[in-house]
């Protein structure tokens, strides 16, 4: 995290690459979709309109993976018929497909040119350097208030002349009213980013990153946290490893995280490879108040200043007095890195901020307040998605259901939306970028598609845009809800390699 926050944009790529990498969620098995007639797909380049291509029917074949656990549609942009379909009616874990609906609603509902605002405000009156009261920092959900956002703030306040601190620090979450969540319920994994709730005080993710820095010179590895946290304690019993190549650069190294939400130990131990180079594993500790709490005291006493008082919950008041504010990127900037790096809680956070649009200034976002949104939106939009469960609109979830058609409308009436650049925008470039960069790189679709992934333990899933070679488009869905769903990616290769080159 320290290259965020010496690099600013490229350091919040970095943290969400990292981030994104750490997010390996495990699920109960899942319910499977009613058996549905097998594909017919042939093999002599000829495909019957709407059968399971051979390609793909061959590769589920060789994975164990039964076409019963699949549901798969394509369908040109042009209209007519789908190309294939099979069980595209069944209710399915889509995973982090299930993005595509939150933030398509949000395109539309918020705007692409929505913004976040992160005050620090007071009531006190300034003398000289001392604040002679208490600060407030009022938070309004910002997916991506980022260390060096909140570091620069802080450094307005001294540009003030404001030294010291004479109250207490506030903070004011009161933009949500959603209920505490346990971090350990999902799947007793409490420090796994993937597994941070939203906040609407939420701050750098909420994340430390474990940095390591091999120097192979003098033989050593050295093990940091960043930010160093005041409440966080490290021990660490890290050997280096000689060998020439980096292979895994976690392979050997356990990081175990114990405590409360007050104060927390991060223990690494382990062996790793010197040749892999500087590398950071992020997890997620304290709860979100003791981590802005501790964050704010650091940097501020980095920064030259004291804070006299305690860390409390409160409101800012009436009309208080704006002392420093951040603004977050476009809507559109927070959109790709929702969908490029498929991060769950910017997901959630942006949800809930649905859930706050339109209702009047004092009102929270709620759960059920966006449910009810992107229900109404879609109600309007004339978008059929009858199987459609959403409980917090990221895809990490058990309960939430899509079926292949519900997405699949739901991209076509997209790309027919004046926010489609944005969207489409938004998705990993196979090839490129984001969660597709390292699939299918030698091949005649690299470049040519925009595919939104999902992933959970027995659930594999893709959707979005495949250009085929004679520059038609169309709307490609499969997802894999399978205990092998692992193993499903060739076939996922396949049909988007039959999408790209069918007849």
């Amino acid at each position: 995290m320290t290259a965020a926050f010496a690099h600013g944009r490229r350091g919040t790529r970095t943290l969400l690459r990292a981030v994104r990498a750490a997010c390996i969620a495990i699920l109960l098995p899942l319910a499977l979709p009613a058996a549905a007639q097998p594909g017919n797909g042939t093999g002599n380049g000829v495909q019957p309109r709407g059968r399971t291509p051979a390609v793909v029917a061959n590769a589920l074949a060789r994975s164990g993976i039964p076409e019963s656990a699949v549901g798969l549609l394509v369908q040109d942009l042009d209209g007519g018929e789908p190309l294939v379909a099979l069980n595209a009616d069944s209710a399915m874990n889509p995973a982090s497909t299930m993005k595509l609906l939150t933030t398509f609603a949000a395109l539309e509902l918020l705007g692409p040119s929505f913004t976040w605002r992160t005050e620090m405000v007071t009531q006190a009156p300034q003398r000289g350097d001392v604040l002679d009261g208490d600060l407030v920092i009022r938070g309004s959900g910002d997916p991506r208030l980022t260390q060096e956002a909140f570091w620069l703030m802080l450094r307005t306040l001294r540009a003030r002349g404001i030294r010291e601190i004479r109250g207490d620090l506030v903070l004011d979450r009161s933009a949500f009213a959603i209920e505490a969540r346990d971090a350990s319920v999902f799947d007793n994994e409490p420090s796994r980013p993937y597994n941070t709730p939203p906040d609407a005080l939420l701050v750098n993710f909420r994340a430390v990153m474990v940095r390591l820095l091999p120097d192979p010179q003098r033989g050593v590895v050295t093990v940091s946290l960043e930010p160093p946290l005041p409440q966080v304690a490290l021990a660490v019993a890290v050997k280096p490893d000689a060998s020439p190549d980096c292979g895994n650069p976690f392979a050997k190294l356990a990081v175990d995280v114990q405590g409360t939400a007050a104060a927390a130990k991060v223990t690494v131990t382990g062996s790793y490879p010197l040749a892999c180079g500087e590398r950071a594993w992020p997890i997620s500790v304290l709860s979100h108040r003791e981590y802005v709490a501790g964050l704010f005291q650091q940097l501020w006493r980095d920064l030259g200043g004291t804070l006299t008082g305690q860390v409390r919950e409160g409101s800012a008041g009436e009309r208080p007095r704006v002392l420093a504010a951040n603004v977050s990127p476009a809507l559109s900037e927070i959109v790709r890195d929702i969908n490029k790096w498929s991060n769950n809680v910017m997901a959630q956070q942006l949800y809930l901020a649905l859930g706050a649009q339109g209702q009047g200034p004092g009102v929270p976002a709620t759960w059920s307040r966006s449910s009810q949104a992107v229900a109404d939106w879609a109600r309007n939009r004339r978008l059929s998605l009858p199987s459609l469960v959403v409980e917090n609109g990221s895809g990490l979830s058990r309960i939430e259901r899509i079926t292949p058609k519900g997405l699949s409308d739901l991209l076509v009436a997209a790309f027919r939306s004046p926010v489609m650049p944005e969207l489409m925008a938004s998705l990993p470039l196979v090839a490129s970028d984001g969660t597709m960069r390292r699939r299918l790189a030698n091949s005649g679709i690299a470049g040519q598609a925009h595919i939104k992934t999902g992933s959970l333990n027995d659930v594999r899933a893709i959707a979005g845009y495949v250009l085929d070679a004679r520059g038609r488009r169309s709307v490609v869905v499969m997802i894999v809800n399978h205990p092998k769903a692992l193993a499903a990616q060739p076939a996922f290769d396949a049909l988007l390699g039959w999408a790209h080159q069918r007849p």
